[in-house]
């Protein structure tokens, strides 16, 4: 969408997550008017808008997704030119334990979203979230945005259900809505049940105190990690095309969680080897071997490249583990 005179506003939903907090710091910092939504609107949630120093600068609404008046409301409220549905749980594990919420709060939304724009403005630009866990195992062959929907939880259900749903509206009513199947990516706002912030968190603790275990599922599989702040700029880009696409966000390089570990605990002067153990009671009931991503599509058309990988992103979450525990 090419910029005017007029302000661009934007309207976020789960705003006070990883991502909406770093993608509302990215639209602030190019003169956006940020909205935003949280389905827990106490105080504390809005923590992560705290830490990177823009919660006095977004406008929060207490909105639940769930709840198609109040999706209506929000957006006849803060008539916005552009919505990024980033709301609902991100934790593959927790789906298992809680099926029917996951399924009902990540599809429930993106139906209410995308009907909301379709009966009141259909001029609002719409991105939504998918997610790499929709694919399943990827094998040998990286993903690309042509490659089968294979998901193997309920939270992988639930992201398919709505990326579909996203397509369809584009298809049958013409909206400007787009999908982004991000794979993992990673930052110090990731919260502590995501395994990335336990590791860092295990090694940065055994190497203060001298010794100390940790364990771990199943150390073989291999996932793509990057870092969010690049990809929520994949996000925005998606939303200034000319026509709505769908689109793969990866660092095209794929690790072992062993390797993960042995990065994070080489960060603190340990070896891995000496401190690490699979727990086969932390392995999830069907779990991806290998997740891979072929993001050559979101290179050529949005001009997007991952900058930093899986050695990268463990630095630098280390490195904010440590200056916060230097500085509180």
């Amino acid at each position: 969408m090419s910029k005017t005179d007029k302000t661009t506003r934007a309207l976020i939903f789960g705003i006070s997550g990883q991502d909406g907090a770093y993608l509302s710091r990215l639209l602030l910092d190019d003169g956006y008017e940020v909205h935003g939504t949280s389905r827990n609107v106490k105080p504390a949630s809005y923590r992560n808008l705290e830490k990177l120093g823009i919660h006095d600068r977004v406008t929060l609404h207490s909105a639940a997704p769930t709840d198609f008046h109040d999706v209506e409301k929000v957006i006849e409220r803060t008539n916005p030119q552009e919505i990024y549905n980033l709301g609902g749980p991100s934790s593959v594990a927790l789906s298992f334990r809680q099926p029917r919420e996951t399924f009902e709060s990540i599809t429930l939304a993106s139906l209410n979203i995308l009907e909301a724009i379709r009966t009141n403005d259909t001029s609002i630009r719409c991105y939504s979230a998918a997610s790499s866990e929709c694919f399943g195992d990827t094998g040998t062959r990286p993903a690309n945005e042509q490659t089968p929907f294979n998901p193997l939880s309920p939270y992988a259900e639930a992201k398919a259900d709505a990326f579909r749903r996203t397509a369809k509206y584009r298809e049958d009513f013409g909206l400007f809505a787009s999908s982004g199947i991000l794979f993992n990516h990673e930052s110090p706002l990731r919260p502590e049940g995501f395994v990335t912030h336990k590791i860092i968190g295990g090694a940065a603790r055994i190497a203060a105190a001298g010794s100390g275990s940790l364990q771990l599922g199943n150390l073989d599989i291999q996932r793509d990690w990057g870092w969010a702040p690049e990809y929520v700029d994949a996000m925005r880009r998606m939303l200034q095309k000319d026509q709505p696409d769908d689109y793969v966000i990866a660092t095209e390089k794929s690790c072992s969680l062993k390797d993960f570990a042995a990065a994070a605990f080489a960060h603190f002067g340990l070896d891995w080897r000496d401190h690490v153990e699979s727990d086969p009671a932390l392995f999830r009931p069907t779990d991806i071997a290998i997740s891979a991503g072929d993001a050559s599509k979101a290179h050529t058309q949005l001009g997007w490249s991952a900058q930093t990988h899986m050695e990268g992103v463990v630095k630098l979450m280390a490195e904010a583990l440590t200056e916060k525990d230097t500085h509180p």
